[in-house]
């Protein structure tokens, strides 16, 4: 200290700390004299004394002037110094720097100044300082004073300029610094970050792309700033790094790639379109690298692919194709149950598109790794059942090709129909809405034949009759009705002259019994019309509801279609088909007779010619019974006589019919013991607490039975003669 006095006179001391600047800068000019004479003597002992008195005295002064005066004084000792100053660096930047967070706006601009003449004079020599420079400057960006702002600004440009051209610059020890500071909100700040990278980037000898996953989260985080200049610069900055990927032959693929999904999935529509051509860009390059982040990056593509901007819908589809075009090996980090985990969890997306595709990612995957995702069948089985009832006929159709993918293996096959009839006990909407088209399009992609023989034996054996019921009549009405059924319908139709038609009839009758009328219609398929006849006058007084008469009125309609013509073209051979007349005559006796069913009906009989019954009578057997027939060649008219009973344990084909209605009697039995076991519970009265029965009781009405004749009065008089 004292020789520090001993060399700067106390005037100019004195000068430094006045409150005029003019005062100030001229003491200035006298301590850079001073010192420049210092260092020409090789004095480097007082030059280090000056500058801690100015350091300690005036820029840690409790007083503004002097902190501004020891400012100008430490960057007039470097001017002074000139190409010696490097070697005090040390005890001239701490004491500016630590002014730039000093209360007074106008000491922190004065540190710019100062520190801005420090650095020219040093250059590269101040480095060192760098990140501490850094730090000081991110502040100063966003200062509350315009003038520091604009001061840090010149700054600013300078440290670039010397970094820049810099051999020192450590590109590894800036980074964490960087990164601390990429989530900041400031748009100043962002601003000052922005430019850095943008400047950094630039330099040949830094590597900037190789730290990119460091800071490109908080770049990408800009693109969302409500200022246009902020977004378009880190647009701009995000445009260049891609530009460099695409040329680069080295990239860390992986790390980036778990940042783009995260941002893909961000509100702001911009950040969403660019985080999205960003992964269809690393899907084309990344090759190996991103078998690992297939399924993140598919959770994001799949949700993009329904976005509501047209952009990011385009692009999102495109990598979705370009990524299941490449075909990985689960042996080379390819995770199948990854990738099913996010198509399943997309199935529960409320948009159409996104579900769809899940889907064909299912069936990309059963097709190409069907071992592996069979391994995770029990994740995915319950969400595809679920799937069934979308309200999307394409997601409804797309799922039941991948159930039916699954069911090529029988084990599969019987779990799929099992757990499909379970879907339909559960949700009775699902098998109003959905269930014909559920068992058609099964039909098609597995066989009909073996779709219904398998749904067959499982309602065979179904305890909830209700259930049961209504099952057996929607296949029934399906079977009766639709294109994709021909096949079976006509191979019913051959079950008294066919093998294979007689064993289909046999087992889906036994599930059919669950329905009088589904039996019936089964019958009228197959031509056994005589065992129609046979079931319908086996009816019983409970069988005839209003539920048996829905479906009556249903099959009648049904009749008039071009599936039946070849029945209703029958009727002009009464001879040869005697018991479909009885038949048709046994549901016309079942039908109220103001039912438009009742008159569609009576309607098609009496369209029949009467000459063809004329011709019965010439067909007599020489037994001379109207009621026997020759035996048809095609065997769709079986030998019977008047008699219902005689004989009607015979086999036909193999079909023991007297069998089958003793099968169909029972189930009928069943349901009606479960009928009214179901109104007697249903019906079933409260009890009342004795006290209440007491006083019920002598108002309670005595029953009357009806079929009884009332009793005759013991009085006698005019008007009761005793008979």
């Amino acid at each position: 200290m004292a020789d520090a006095l001993s060399v700067v006179p106390a005037a100019v001391l004195r000068n430094l700390a006045d409150k005029l600047y003019e005062r100030r800068k001229n003491a200035a000019l006298e301590v850079e004299g001073i010192v420049k004479q210092l260092a020409v003597n090789g004095e480097h002992d007082k030059i280090s004394a000056v500058i801690n008195l100015l350091a300690t005295e005036y820029t840690y002064s409790p007083q503004a002037n002097h902190r501004k005066g020891g400012l100008i004084g430490l960057a007039a000792a470097t001017v002074g110094l000139t190409t010696e100053a490097a070697q005090h660096l040390e005890q001239i930047v701490p004491p500016v720097l630590n002014s730039f967070s000093d209360q007074d706006s106008r000491v922190r601009y004065y540190a710019c100044e100062a520190l801005y003449n420090i650095a020219k004079v040093v250059r590269g020599d101040f480095i060192i300082f760098f990140n501490q420079i850094f730090d000081a400057l991110c502040k100063l960006s966003a200062d509350s004073d315009a003038n520091v702002q604009s001061a840090a600004h010149l700054l600013d440009r300078l440290v670039k300029d010397i970094v820049t051209e810099s051999d020192q610059f450590s590109i590894e020890e800036f980074i964490p610094l960087l990164r601390e500071r990429m989530n900041v909100l400031n748009p100043y700040v962002r601003q000052f970050l922005v430019g850095w990278i943008t400047v950094l980037d630039s330099v040949p000898d830094i590597d900037m792309l190789g730290f990119l996953p460091d800071f490109l989260d908080g770049l990408f985080n800009m693109l969302s700033d409500s200022s246009h200049e902020i977004r378009q610069q880190a647009d701009s900055a995000l445009s260049e790094f891609l530009q460099e990927i695409k040329n680069s032959p080295s990239v860390d693929y992986g790390r980036m790639a778990e940042i783009l999904v995260q941002r893909a999935g961000s509100s702001d529509e911009f950040t969403r379109l660019t985080a999205i051509t960003w992964i269809n860009e690393f899907v084309k390059l990344g090759g190996d690298q991103l078998v690992p982040y297939y399924a993140d990056i598919l959770g994001a593509i799949l949700p993009c692919i329904s976005d509501k901007e047209e952009k990011i819908r385009v692009v999102a589809r495109e990598t979705n194709e370009e990524l299941r075009a490449i075909k990985a090996d689960p042996a080379e980090a390819f995770d199948v149950g990854a990738i099913l985990s996010i198509a399943r969890r997309q199935l529960s997306s409320e948009w159409e598109a996104t579900r769809i595709e899940a889907l064909h990612w299912i069936s990309t995957l059963l097709n190409r790794h069907r071992t592996e995702v069979l391994t995770f069948l029990n994740d995915i089985f319950d969400t595809l059942l679920k799937a069934l009832s979308d309200p999307s006929d394409e997601v409804v159709l797309l799922v039941l090709d991948v159930h039916a993918c699954i069911a090529k293996d029988p084990q599969h096959f019987h779990q799929l129909v099992v757990f499909l009839v379970r879907n339909f006990q559960i949700d009775n909407s699902l098998l109003e809405k959905r269930g014909a088209l559920i068992i058609r399009q099964l039909c098609v992609l597995l066989n009909a034949e073996r779709v219904y023989r398998e749904l067959s034996i499982i309602l065979e054996g179904e305890s909830d009759l209700d259930f049961a019921s209504i099952m057996v009549q929607a296949l029934n009405l399906i079977l009766l009705t639709s294109s994709e059924l021909s096949e079976i319908r006509d191979l019913l139709k051959q079950s008294l002259v066919n093998p294979a038609g007689k064993d289909l009839y046999i087992a889906l009758y036994a599930s059919w019994c669950h329905s009088p009328m589904a039996i019936i219609s089964l019958c009228f398929i197959a031509q056994t019309y005589q065992h129609a006849s046979v079931v319908i006058q086996s009816l019983l007084e409970e069988d005839i509801n209003p539920k048996f008469l829905v479906q009556l009125d249903k099959l009648i309609r049904l009749l008039e279609t071009p599936i039946f013509a070849y029945l209703r073209l029958q009727l002009l051979e009464p001879g040869r088909y005697i018991w479909l007349f009885k038949a048709l005559y046994g549901l016309l006796m079942l039908l109220p007779q103001q039912s438009a069913a009742f008159k569609i009906l009576k309607t098609r009989l009496k369209v029949v010619p009467s000459h063809s019954f004329n011709d019965v009578q010439s067909k007599r057997m020489p037994s001379g019974d109207p009621h026997q027939f020759q035996n048809m060649s095609d065997g769709s008219q079986v030998t019977e006589d008047g008699d219902l009973t005689k004989d009607y344990g015979s086999s036909h084909n193999g079909i023991n019919f007297a069998a089958r209605l003793q099968q169909f009697q029972q189930m009928q039995h069943l349901h009606r013991m479960h009928f009214k076991a179901q109104t007697k519970l249903h019906n079933k009265p409260i009890p009342l607490p004795k006290e209440a029965q007491r006083e019920e009781e002598p108002s309670k009405p005595q029953s009357i039975d009806l079929n009884v004749p009332p009793p005759r009065s013991s009085k006698r008089g005019p008007g009761n003669p005793q008979l």
